[in-house]
């Protein structure tokens, strides 16, 4: 059954909450033009109340499209069409007048692995097969919401125009929303965002699990010159909630540039030795790299304490005095579900027991949810109920038969509710970095964790990055990709500006460089095994950072960067054993290949963009490389 029923009046849309007259020209522009084009059936400005957000689940539970879980307190489970659970990187674009305004053009021709561009000729007929008429019989909503804390100069402004109400709930949670930024938004610039799923009523087709998508038609377009999202076809994730990735990192990542800050694809996290000292970092891991275990962590060394500021995206800039400082334009957590487990993220697991919308996770028959990972004993009788609505048993995956979640299923949550939430987390000066970190999985050859010898260096090891890909997009094969800044998905605009942009922060007037750092916690040995423990022990790596910062332990120099110290690491009360001379070998075989395969990555994709610089760093990895 539709989520909504086609209404006799096939004029004006009927506005069903908030009045068009209030709102400033601009805001009021882009509804009207929206809505010309789209013609809804209804028009709802959103005013992010409770009773509102009680009103649309509501709705959404009587259409069928999701269905309280009843062991916990308000938390929803939403079920999509299984051709539309992941982002969908070949049908995300940047629309600018040349393609080298959006990405390299590789040497040799071919398609670019930084980005796809779209031309705005192709655009234009892009849109019109798609947007007229699209949201016919439903509702559009009037999104309007703040990425960042209320009050930050750092904060921007954006308003989402969608016809799906599990976008608005789901938006409610990952951004500041509604009348209070109404409000405060006033004249003030906004990012225009358009989302569609694409399914016009009557439907030509029946909905698989009552969710509408148009996966044949999807495209997400972002045309950066006129701060502006258009989104079709898909009701998921970042395709659909697009103050996520598509204004956070894509066209953030331009305003940035424009205004001398970083948007990045990161983690922050506050972390304070057992003196009360206190030390602010961020941290960039490809999507199921372990981020968000990260922002969470649990340390098991005693009298340590880490609390998060955001799992995902940190928005950064220098301060009058210097110092760079950053927020987590977010309001909520977006996490990946399978791996998440009392384990390996406690807080993480005591965050989603209220409030939260799980996506594409398997149902227990006692009203709680299910995943691989999640480490829970059922109680007799209790049943599972997977993600494509089948009966599963824990048994199924001996057999080889598909998983109970989908690997890409996840939790939206309020960062409020998270335990350990940092008290300056929506502080609107920011908190000050000392610390970036980068990192990703490398089941061989990278060290446990490493130095950067300068912020140039520091920059080449952030553009260097390779990772297993992951399942938050199409690929399905774990193979290593180039991941650079963690952001290879993200650019909204040419990779190699964004590394002149990066390396251009050494210039500028008392700027006050935070170190660069990388680290691998997923080096395994030949039979398999992860050769460090992980989770909670991931302090003791913290720790050696936090003290490198005070000059308060030693390193030693070696051809990728400064690695620990003998006994420079704490693994006092380590319950495991580790092998440190293997976390930490580095072979001339493994680096010579690597070296090979990075000229390769900037000759062919960075090409004629590539600074300078990066090829002054690459010959002196080399030359380092010989030494061994």
């Amino acid at each position: 059954m539709p989520p909504e029923l086609p209404s006799q009046n096939n004029s004006t849309p009927r506005v069903l909450q908030g009045n068009l007259c209030t709102l400033s020209p601009a805001v009021r522009e882009f509804i009207e033009s929206s809505m010309s084009l789209c013609q809804p059936d209804a028009l709802h400005i959103c005013d992010g109340s409770d009773e509102e957000n009680s009103v649309i689940l509501s709705k959404l539970q009587e259409h069928g499209m999701i269905k309280r879980l009843t062991k916990y307190e308000n938390c929803w489970l939403a079920r999509t069409d299984p051709c539309d659970v992941a982002r969908v990187e070949s049908r995300t674009v940047i629309v600018t007048q040349e393609q080298r305004d959006t990405v390299p053009l590789p040497r040799g021709g071919g398609i670019s692995q930084l980005g796809q561009w779209m031309s705005k000729e192709e655009w234009d007929k892009a849109m019109s097969e798609r947007f007229p008429g699209c949201m016919k019989g439903r509702t559009m909503y009037v999104i309007p919401f703040r990425m960042g804390p209320m009050g930050s100069p750092l904060s921007k402004f954006g308003v989402e125009l969608t016809d799906s109400p599990y976008v608005v709930v789901s938006m409610r949670v990952m951004t500041r929303m509604g009348k209070a930024v109404l409000n405060s938004l006033g004249n003030r610039d906004f990012v225009r965002c358009l989302h569609s799923v694409g399914c016009p009523l009557p439907l030509n087709k029946p909905l698989v699990n009552n969710w509408p998508c148009n996966p044949e038609l999807t495209l997400i377009a972002h045309i950066p010159d006129q701060r502006k999202i258009v989104s079709f076809g898909s009701g998921y994730g970042g395709n659909s909630l697009l103050g996520k990735k598509c204004f956070a990192l894509r066209i953030a990542s331009c305003i940035a540039k424009e205004e001398g800050w970083l948007a990045e694809h990161m983690l922050i996290l506050g972390i304070t030795n057992p003196t009360g000292q206190k030390k602010y970092f961020a941290a960039a891991f490809p999507s199921a790299c372990g981020k968000t275990n990260l922002a969470m962590l649990s340390p098991t060394l005693p009298g340590w304490k880490v609390e998060c500021v955001g799992d995902d995206i940190a928005w950064m800039k220098f301060d009058k005095e210097g110092n760079l400082r950053a927020i987590n334009p977010e309001n909520g957590f977006f996490g990946v579900a399978p791996g998440t487990s009392a384990k390996s993220n406690p807080n993480a697991i005591e965050t989603i027991r209220r409030n939260t919308i799980f996506t594409n996770v398997a149902e227990t028959s006692d009203g709680g949810v299910h995943w691989e990972g999640l480490d829970q004993n059922l109680a007799e009788g209790v049943t599972i109920t997977s993600w494509k609505n089948k009966p599963w048993k824990p048994e199924d995956s001996n057999n080889l038969c598909e998983p109970s979640a989908h690997p890409n299923s996840r939790f939206c949550a309020p960062a409020s509710q998270c335990p350990i939430i940092d008290p300056q987390w929506e502080s609107p000066e920011g908190v000050p970095i000392e610390a970036i970190i980068f990192g990703g999985r490398r089941p061989e050859g990278v060290p446990l964790v490493y130095e950067s010898f300068s912020w140039a260096h520091g920059v080449f090891v952030g553009a260097t990055m390779r990772s297993e890909s992951t399942a938050a997009a199409e690929h399905k094969d774990k193979v290593i990709m180039h991941d650079p800044f963690a952001m290879r998905p993200f650019f909204g605009y040419n990779f190699g500006d964004y590394i002149a942009h990066w390396l251009s922060m050494e210039q500028r007037f008392n700027a006050k460089l935070p170190k660069i750092f990388h680290v691998n916690w997923f080096r395994k040995s030949p039979s398999g095994t992860f050769l460090w423990p992980g989770y909670g022990e991931n302090i003791r790596i913290l720790e050696w950072i936090f003290r490198r910062l005070d000059g308060k332990t030693g390193a030693i120099p070696s051809v990728v960067g400064y690695l620990p110290a003998i006994g420079s690491l704490n693994l006092s009360d380590l319950k495991e054993s580790v092998n440190l001379d293997k976390l930490f070998e580095l072979s001339k075989d493994f680096w010579e290949k690597e070296i090979l395969n990075i000229r390769r990555y900037f000759e062919h994709e960075i090409n004629n963009d590539l600074p300078v610089e990066m090829d002054k760093q690459l010959e002196m990895l080399a030359q380092r490389v010989k030494q061994l």
